[in-house]
């Protein structure tokens, strides 16, 4: 498993002193970014090559959230590739080793030439030894199946900072903005986000939202119908 220590900053917290879904999402984000640059493979690599590994789905399940200046350790780890997808787990721990999150995630290669899907070759996993046994957690699908009843319940504008260096929204954004849905007092458990395409500079992203129980189900879509990504957030009971 490659790692990294860090402290809950005050920056990354929400309104009740823990870390927030966005900045939890982030370090999970970072980890994989810090193990592709430390064994090589990082942006010089895929520039070099003309080829990227992008973010299909997440599933997450939430523990337990960390107060401000709490000692954790981020992990991740790749555990199998299939076709043109690499699956990829994630972990956050207290100091004690403890879970506080779990994740599952699958990734896809894509030529940045083209823009499409394409499969990885030996040259292309070769850095990424699936030693590490997948997580035991629930196997969800990675497509979400969204509810008949979606209201819109807002809309909001792509601005320079939903960007990354892809020049598109970043796909913590996308669970940031969809997490303005969920009633303030709702605690967090759970967190599915599926990929369709990328929102760019000047979007309109219009939020639709329905809530089964202790799920609410958040489309991201374009003004013309088409989705950017769907979320679905659980909330503890």
């Amino acid at each position: 498993m490659y790692s990294f220590k860090s402290r809950v900053r005050f920056s990354e917290t929400d309104i009740n002193k823990k870390l927030s879904i966005t900045g939890l999402m982030n370090y999970l984000q970072d980890c994989s970014i810090f193990q592709s640059e430390d064994i090589g493979a990082g942006f010089s690599y895929m520039k070099k090559t003309q080829k990227s590994w992008l973010l299909s789905a997440w599933n997450v399940e939430v523990l337990r959230r960390p107060d401000v200046a709490e000692e954790i350790t981020i992990g991740t780890w790749p555990y199998d590739f299939k076709g043109i997808y690499g699956l990829r787990n994630f972990a956050i721990f207290d100091k004690d080793g403890n879970y506080l999150v779990k994740a599952d995630s699958c990734w896809f290669l894509t030529s940045m030439e083209t823009g499409r899907p394409v499969r990885p070759t030996a040259e292309d996993i070769a850095p990424y030894p699936t030693v590490e046994p997948r997580l035991d957690m629930e196997d969800l699908p990675r497509k979400i199946t969204l509810p008949e009843n979606l209201e819109e319940v807002g809309r909001i504008s792509v601005m320079k900072h939903h960007l990354d260096i892809n020049r598109h929204v970043n796909n913590v954004q996308y669970v940031d903005i969809a997490c303005e849905a969920v009633p303030e007092g709702c605690e967090i458990c759970g967190i599915r986000a599926e990929y369709r395409k990328a929102a760019v500079l000047g979007d309109v992203i219009v939020l639709k939202c329905a809530v089964d129980g202790d799920k609410y189900a958040v489309s991201l879509c374009a003004e013309d119908g088409s989705i950017f990504a769907n979320v679905e957030l659980k909330t503890m009971k």
